[in-house]
């Protein structure tokens, strides 16, 4: 069996590494399960917002973990979750514009970089951040390129993805978002067309029995991934 995986550059997550092959935290999560049903695989760099549509229409079988929303979850199938994950921003280091929190962002007049399709724009909408201000790039790199720049003042993702940003760029800095009161982070998980149910349960079934194990987390470690980030998606 062949299984086809579409992914996107934001590491620590998934990226394409040395030789032009995909690495990442779930690009390796996805090769344990998936070569435990006996699946041979083929790694598609795609742009995000290609991810829902082409899984749905075939064009790939599978894709790496992203947020669950209930509007996605209209479109394709997900997976058990494999990873919860608060919101977080870059900064340039000190912070110029003071951003702690979507509601800060709103009231500074910084400008935000997002990626289309993904949950930090709409949470940004959300607190009351002027489109106008809200920055969109296709990728991480890009964003990241464009705040080294000075073009946008904060790039929005999840804390462990910025993380592994600063960790490259010693002159940004990763602030970790307030979070709404009462709020959890939200969890992300693999996704698959609606109508795929042989694979999602047969991935489901490996998930259920590898997810928080010693492996599991010795694995998720070594790319900042904590054990934190794990037990928020498996409570």
């Amino acid at each position: 069996m062949r299984v086809r995986v579409a992914y996107v550059e934001e590491p620590p997550f998934y990226w394409t590494g040395a030789g032009g092959s995909a690495t990442g935290a779930d690009i390796e999560l996805s090769r344990v399960v998936l070569e435990a049903i006996g699946a041979t695989i083929d790694y598609q760099l795609v742009p995000f917002e290609d991810l829902l549509t082409g899984v749905a229409a075939g064009r790939w079988d599978m894709n790496v973990p992203i947020f669950v929303t209930p509007e996605r979850a209209e479109r394709v199938a997900f997976s058990i979750p494999v990873w919860s994950l608060g919101d977080g921003v870059v900064v340039r280091r000190g912070n110029p514009t003071g951003v702690t929190s979507y509601a800060a962002v709103a009231s500074s007049g910084a400008r935000l970089g997002v990626i289309p399709g993904q949950v930090q724009r709409e949470a940004a909408r959300a607190a009351g951040i002027d489109d106008r201000r809200i920055v969109e790039f296709d990728s991480q790199p890009a964003a990241v390129a464009a705040l080294l720049a000075g073009a946008i003042d904060a790039f929005a993702a999840t804390t462990v993805g910025n993380r592994a940003i600063v960790a490259a760029h010693p002159e940004l800095e990763s602030v970790d978002l307030e979070p709404h009161a009462g709020a959890k982070p939200p969890v992300g998980a693999f996704s698959f067309a609606l109508e795929n149910r042989t694979l999602r349960e047969a991935v489901d079934a490996q998930l259920g029995g590898y997810l928080g194990s010693t492996d599991h987390r010795r694995r998720a470690a070594a790319y900042g991934i904590s054990d934190a980030e794990i037990d928020g998606a498996l409570a």
